[in-house]
């Protein structure tokens, strides 16, 4: 959608050639229209003004492309003289097409999941009702007929009843009315004044036509993720063990993928298969993150398994008895609140970050699916998780810059005022006063509930294992940036990790997340370039393409080098010294660890502080 500004006396080829700047046209192949059907078309002269035209401020227009040979059938979009119209965008497919409101753009790549929705029926049927229905077998009438996905009746009678929509859901019911979604047309909020030349820039200066338009917040009615599953409880159970042994909080990102929920019409489901914990400083009540220099390497290893980010996970745990493992019930209650300003902001922040691609609207994004878990206490003191997403028009505050915590309640956040370097439009809510009216509020302060959707989190009756599952009598290998607690990823630690799978167990012992990355990011051996057929093995869950991947020679070389690091038997207690036999005429024996192995370069050494080959610290 576009304004066309143009002066009554202007010619009309003025116009044409002001239509075709805007929406990048050709120079034939397309004219306008006063009516949608065409039957009205402004001709194009130097001779005749606008308004000789008979066109008026706020008149609507509609821009029709040609008909030529290979090309799709010509689609009408609307162009506003001082008004507001559809915009036209190149094709990848014929050259023009037209981005019209209610026509999805197929250049946009979705996600496999929306591709799958968007080809099912989604109809929620419903068995034939032997009290009320009075026709045969075949027939179909009001007490049985298929449901729409978006019914509220039905939507509200299951059990526990469904508050939110699910996105596609929502589409289908924009899309459901007399004009079939003709006018539907998804837009992201903007808070940035926009460019103009008419005049300074702000602060100097500011007009109707580059001011933002004022905001009234709505409460989401719908969810872009409406269930999130963890396949296992062993990724919970690891995650939680850095706050078991430390007593400090914890943060990390969901890997996983999304999928179509059975339960929820046209319903979309996170399924999480990894947790991954990013460098970051914790304590009892607070979490600092810090750049990630495996950022990029992080998604491109979980793209190459099928995977991707699909939300983030914090704790807010406090121990209530040690003896009962039971914690305290801090979140959710007439004192507390669901979710923190901040950690609402720092929601929208990755779910800007990671926007959600969509057809239906002209940016080519449209929200996130990007969920936020939190692990705290409920009600009967036992740990619990609760599932959240911060909704679209908080998305477009914080995107812009326009929204920040409050410094004494936690539940509030503040709508930042214009300053010299920042225009910020007014942002309203709504609320009911003590008569029960709905009144209009400042969002100066803003309970931010009024921003949340949340969702069920749970896990499966049969465990899933798209990573391998460990043996009660094994020890897994260490998670990332836990050097906090003592647990530090190495050479040895893998050697001591390998060591409890046999040679045939490689799949079993390389399918895990934590110890793919240290391979990936080893200084002694990187082994990023060559895991390409063990990522697919772990990805397809087959063992003998595993065991052809052990064959090469970078795994060969990696296999040396952890048996070289591998904990000297006598620091294991596999010999000791009264088992040993000194000869008559033997030199004695040295003191027990008086030797070492050096890490990097396997080399045994005696200077106590550094390695005698590689002149590296011990």
């Amino acid at each position: 959608m576009s304004r066309i500004n143009a002066k009554p006396s202007e010619s009309s080829t003025i116009l044409y050639n002001k239509v075709q700047s805007q929406f990048d046209l050709p120079e034939t192949g397309w004219h306008l229209c006063k009516d949608r059907k065409c039957s009205d078309r402004l001709t194009k002269s130097k001779s005749k003004s606008i308004q000789d035209l008979n066109l008026s401020h706020g008149d609507i227009l509609f821009l029709y492309m040609s008909k030529s040979k290979g090309s799709a059938n010509s689609l009408p979009s609307t162009s506003s003289y001082n008004g507001t119209p559809t915009s036209s965008r190149p094709s990848s497919n014929t050259g023009m097409s037209s981005n019209v409101a209610g026509a999805p753009n197929m250049s946009v790549k979705e996600d496999d999941v929306d591709i799958l929705l968007e080809k099912v029926d989604g109809k929620i049927q419903r068995k034939r009702n032997e009290a009320m229905c009075r026709h045969g077998a075949g027939g179909k009438c009001v007490h049985c007929v298929p449901l729409e996905p978006f019914d509220d009746t039905y939507l509200k009678s299951c059990d526990p009843p469904i508050k939110f929509l699910s996105f596609h859901s929502y589409i289908r019911k924009l899309r459901s009315g007399v004009d079939k979604g003709k006018f539907v047309n998804l837009e992201n909020l903007s808070c940035k004044i926009k460019d103009c030349k008419d005049h300074a820039p702000w602060p100097a200066g500011i007009c109707t036509k580059c001011q933002p338009n004022a905001v009234t917040l709505n409460r989401q009615v719908y969810r872009h993720v409406d269930y999130v599953t963890f396949e296992n409880g062993n990724i919970m159970d690891k995650f939680l063990n850095y706050w078991r042994n430390s007593g400090h909080q914890r943060m990390g990102f969901l890997i996983g993928h999304y999928e179509q929920h059975p339960d929820i019409p046209l319903g979309i489901r996170a399924v999480v298969s990894a947790i991954y914990e990013p460098p970051q400083t914790c304590t009892k009540n607070s979490i600092e993150l810090h750049e990630d220099p495996n950022e990029q390497l992080v998604d491109e290893l979980a793209a190459e398994l099928g995977l991707r980010r699909v939300g983030w996970i914090f704790t807010d745990l406090v121990a209530l008895d040690l003896t009962k493992g039971t914690v305290k019930h801090t979140r959710g209650n007439l004192d507390s609140f669901f979710l923190s300003a901040e950690e609402c902001i720092t929601a929208a922040d990755f779910q800007d970050k990671y926007p959600n691609p969509c057809r239906w609207s002209s940016d080519g994004v449209y929200g996130s699916k990007f969920v936020t878990v939190v692990v705290t206490g409920d009600k009967d003191n036992q740990i619990h998780f609760e599932g959240y997403m911060v909704s679209d028009q908080c998305m477009g505050l914080v995107k812009d810059n326009c929204l920040i915590p409050t410094y004494d309640a936690s539940e509030l956040g503040y709508v930042k005022e214009s300053s010299n370097e920042q225009y910020v439009p007014d942002v309203f809510y709504k609320i009911k006063d003590k008569y029960g009216n709905e009144v209009t509020q400042l969002a100066r302060p803003l309970p931010v509930e009024y921003l949340l959707t949340d969702m069920s989190v749970g896990f499966p009756k049969e465990q899933i294992y798209t990573f391998a599952a460990l043996n009660s009598n094994k020890s897994p290998f260490p998670s990332c940036n836990r050097s906090q607690i003592g647990e530090i990823q190495s050479l040895e630690t893998l050697a001591s990790y390998r060591h409890q799978f046999e040679d045939d167990e490689i799949l079993q012992c390389l399918a895990d997340f934590n110890v793919l990355l240290y391979l990936c990011t080893c200084d002694v051996l990187p082994m990023r370039e060559h895991m390409s057929l063990l990522l697919q093995s772990i990805k397809s869950q087959d063992s003998s393409q595993a065991l052809q991947w052990a064959k090469s020679e970078q795994w060969s070389t990696m296999s040396h080098l952890l048996q070289a690091s591998a904990p000297h038997p006598t620091t294991m207690g596999a010999v000791g010294r009264s088992t040993s036999f000194v000869g008559a005429n033997a030199s004695p024996l040295p003191p027990i660890g008086s030797t070492w192995q050096c890490n990097h370069c396997t080399f045994i050494n005696t200077n106590p502080t550094t390695c005698d080959m590689c002149m590296l610290p011990k």
